[in-house]
């Protein structure tokens, strides 16, 4: 006869939920959920709607030699 348990890990150790006693040596087999795989984070680069348009983004840098004089 087959029982399905939940449970977490905690410390690396795999702790039942609820109040469940297995017999020492008992064969088990762990299932993890797909839910469980961790996911990476793409940071995608931003991508303009329309690329003709990327020449009125052009920046205009100046060289400012006087200090504020803050």
């Amino acid at each position: 006869m087959n029982r399905t348990f939940e449970g977490i890990v905690v410390n690396g150790e795999i702790r039942l939920r609820g109040n469940v006693a297995l017999p020492e040596n008992t064969r088990v087999f762990v299932v993890v959920p797909d839910a469980a795989e961790c996911t990476i984070a793409h940071i995608r680069t931003p991508r303009l709607a329309h690329p003709e348009l990327a020449s009125e983004l052009k920046m205009e840098v100046l060289d400012e030699t006087q200090d504020a004089g803050v």
